[in-house]
């Protein structure tokens, strides 16, 4: 049995562990709650531009999309990887690392795989075996609309020039504190949907064209879409790291409990022993 002043640094250690844990939790919780609001806020606006987008396309040729809807044979995908900049999150980084390894190695297999990471932690681990052409670090340094448009200018440019075929979005989606749902949504070209909503567009006069109209929302609607799923992504992970924290202060308090019981049953014998030495003496010394 260790010794007890070994056993007294241990609880002081594991107390001290705890204190830390337990304050990034609420650190991490008051982070959340901002966080999920925006997030929340936002996807109805979303939700409703793409509607608005796919109720236009849907009375239009195929092509109206312009450069956005080419479809070209895929020799070249590009992979946007949504990390954090930040670890202890328990699963929420590694699971994004996961998911760009299973696209590379099954779905895009032979075909030519870059990445454009946001977020240290995705790029420190996929630089190691991958080809990263672009990191933006410094985008949840302050985490805007303006900002995050920057990234998808860029990635528009890279599909219109020809440069990659197709483009996909991996990242966290926020479902609550405890669960975050990992998704891989197509980011360009645009995929053409057929609803049974296009009778309804042609109830309205359109000025300017439809056609003008929809060229006008299509970056809009990129630029959304990429935003919202950098918002998601920056909820989840203070979601990820709650429910972490509270785990990790949960298992140091049970551990610092053992700790202590075995501290006083190990004092317990110190003292039963110094006891039976005292009276074997006194014994002694009568005999």
């Amino acid at each position: 049995m260790a010794n007890l002043k070994e056993i007294r640094n241990r609880i002081t250690s594991v107390s001290s562990t705890m204190q830390i844990t337990s304050a990034m939790k609420m650190v991490s919780a008051a982070k959340l709650k901002k966080a999920q609001d925006a997030i929340t806020a936002m996807r109805p606006y979303a939700e409703k531009l793409t509607e608005l987008l796919q109720n236009l396309s849907a009375t239009l040729d195929g092509d109206a999309g312009g450069d956005f809807t080419v479809q070209r044979e895929v020799k070249r995908v590009l992979i946007v990887a949504i990390t954090s900049n930040r670890g202890l999150s328990g699963a929420f980084n590694s699971n994004i690392v996961k998911e760009a390894k299973r696209l590379t190695e099954n779905e895009y297999a032979g075909k030519q795989v870059d990445f454009i990471t946001v977020g240290k932690k995705g790029n420190d681990a996929i630089r190691k075996t991958n080809t990263v052409i672009n990191n933006n670090n410094n985008v949840f340094d302050n985490l805007t609309f303006e900002n995050v448009a920057i990234i998808a200018d860029e990635l528009v440019q890279l599909f219109i020039q020809g440069k990659y075929d197709k483009i996909v979005l991996v990242y966290n989606q926020f479902k609550n504190a405890a669960t975050q749902i990992v998704q891989a949504e197509q980011f360009l070209p645009l995929v053409p949907v057929k609803s049974d909503v296009a009778q309804n567009a042609t109830d309205y006069i359109f000025e300017p064209s439809k056609e003008e109209i929809v060229l006008t929302l299509i970056p809009k609607m990129l630029k959304t879409q990429l935003y919202k799923a950098v918002r998601d992504s920056f909820a989840s992970e203070h979601g990820a790291r709650m429910t972490a924290m509270h785990k990790a202060t949960d298992n140091a308090t049970e551990l610092r409990n053992q700790l202590k019981l075995t501290y006083n049953k190990a004092r317990q014998a110190a003292i039963t022993n110094e006891i039976l030495e005292i009276v074997g003496g006194a014994e002694a010394l009568n005999g």
